[in-house]
């Protein structure tokens, strides 16, 4: 995990942490013991296991979906909103078309954006700053 960086981004938000992890399916356990070890440090209230729920669906849908002709890392940040933590996750790739699906019964895959939708405040799609594409969730009442 990196450290933040100083400051605040021009949209107002604080970043609180960032680690940039292999696209390899051993990232998405790294992925959730890193934010715990955050959450703990940042003293996350109430709703921290559905974030680490959340988080680990979105990075296992970056490594799963990302693409690049090189070798790649998945980036995630979290950030203090005004009123919420608010969690990205991107991957490289061009921005593809994330969205929720029904699942057939028997389907194997398919469950974590219906998850994120269902837990999260609200959640987002769109292109990464950092290239290719950024899922993000928004969740009120983690934050002192």
């Amino acid at each position: 995990m990196q450290d933040p960086e100083a400051g605040t981004p021009a949209d107002g938000h604080t970043l609180l942490g960032l680690m940039t992890l292999p696209a390899d399916p051993a990232s998405v356990a790294t992925a959730r013991r890193e934010f715990l070890v955050s959450a703990i440090r940042l003293d996350l209230v109430g709703r921290v296991d559905e974030c680490v729920l959340m988080l680990s669906e979105l990075v296992t849908n970056a490594i799963a979906h990302g693409c690049a002709e090189e070798p790649w890392l998945v980036r995630v940040e979290w950030h203090r909103t005004s009123d919420a933590l608010r969690v990205e996750v991107h991957n490289p790739g061009l921005p593809g078309p994330v969205q929720l699906v029904k699942p057939r019964q028997d389907d194997e895959h398919g469950r974590g954006l219906l998850l994120v939708d269902a837990l999260a405040y609200e959640w987002s799609v769109g292109p990464s700053p950092h290239g290719g594409t950024v899922v993000a969730f928004v969740m009120r009442g983690a934050l002192r």
